[in-house]
């Protein structure tokens, strides 16, 4: 199902994912059945698999904004914690 944003100004989506992440989720999936059928290795469908989970977007962010977000929030930045009584 083709959904056209509401404000005319985001990217459309298909589904779950940007309409560029679809294309280039496509052209994975026939290059790794490729890679599949002529050398026989397996590493692209993970590559195509990881990229397609990661850009899963659920109400304008993606998974991969999520994690980035995280990591952000509990690794890079520096926590200040005040203790009073």
């Amino acid at each position: 199902m083709y959904m056209y944003p509401d404000n005319l100004k985001e990217k459309p989506t298909l589904w779950l994912w940007y309409i560029s992440d679809i294309g280039i989720i496509g052209i994975g999936a026939i290059l790794s059945v490729v890679a599949l059928s002529q050398a026989g290795i397996y590493l692209p469908f993970l590559i195509v698999g990881c990229y397609a989970f990661m850009t899963i977007r659920f109400q304008d962010t993606s998974i991969f904004d999520f994690l980035s977000y995280a990591f952000s929030y509990f690794i890079f930045q520096q926590q200040l914690y005040f203790w009073d009584f």
